[in-house]
């Protein structure tokens, strides 16, 4: 069973794995133009991401053209587009879960509470670095094919930017933060499950009081109404001196 302190590391490892697949969706180097051939074209550099294609011009000029249509785009890119969404919103749930099921916090429940949302935190993150690891391969795939492709002319070939190691290495954080979460409640517990909250030692000691008086009040008053009427009486009577 991992300690508080794997915890809290496999917590960092997720903040990082959610950080960097965020970071690779919106990057716009997916591929970038590979330095083939000889021949000297306007285009220094051409990028393409998800969501735009950018170009860096001889003159120093930038320019990025959105890619709006997305019935136009291929296979892979659509898939990427839509798998990489989906990672960053199951990868933000997790987080959300993963700081209830923290050992070192003091909300999220009881054990058995904290237990459930940390082996759903772990859930969510490998499910999230799974879904950043295809569209990751896919991609590179594509590049690497049409790369090696002789029919492709060499001013349109690319190579696997920047923006896919990213992604890879947020995949690779995310398995590694989900495991932690998932196997530091997979063991066997001892012990109550649920964590029972006691009061301030101060307060517990005037409530002991206070029972205590109470309970005395009782006894005084159960005696006083288990007295019989002729024990109230006076032991002399008139007829004793007649």
């Amino acid at each position: 069973m991992a300690s508080t302190g794997m915890q809290i590391f496999g917590f960092v490892l997720a903040l990082l794995g959610i950080m960097g697949a965020t970071l690779a969706t919106l990057l716009p180097n997916w591929k970038v133009s590979a330095d083939v051939g000889s021949n000297i074209i306007t285009a220094i550099s051409q990028m393409q991401g998800l969501w735009m294609d950018c170009t860096w011009y001889s003159t120093g000029m930038f320019s990025c053209t959105l890619k709006y249509s997305v019935l136009s785009l291929p296979a892979y890119l659509q898939t990427a587009r839509t798998t990489m969404v989906l990672c960053c919103v199951l990868a933000a749930m997790g987080l959300c879960l993963a700081s209830l099921g923290l050992k070192c916090t003091r909300w999220g429940g009881g054990r058995r509470s904290k237990r459930h949302a940390a082996i759903a935190s772990g859930g969510c993150f490998v499910a999230a670095g799974f879904l950043c690891l295809v569209p990751a391969s896919w991609f590179t795939n594509e590049v690497i094919t049409s790369f090696l492709d002789s029919s492709v002319p060499e001013s349109n070939k690319f190579e696997p930017g920047g923006a896919v190691y990213v992604a890879f290495v947020s995949a690779g954080f995310l398995f590694v933060g989900g495991s932690i979460f998932c196997m530091s409640c997979s063991g066997k517990r001892h012990g109550p499950q649920d964590l029972i909250l006691l009061p301030p030692p101060d307060k517990l000691l005037l409530q002991q009081q206070q029972q205590q008086l109470l309970q005395q009040q009782q006894e005084l008053q159960h005696q006083y109404c288990s007295l019989s009427p002729l024990d109230n009486k006076t032991g002399y009577s008139l007829q004793d001196y007649v």
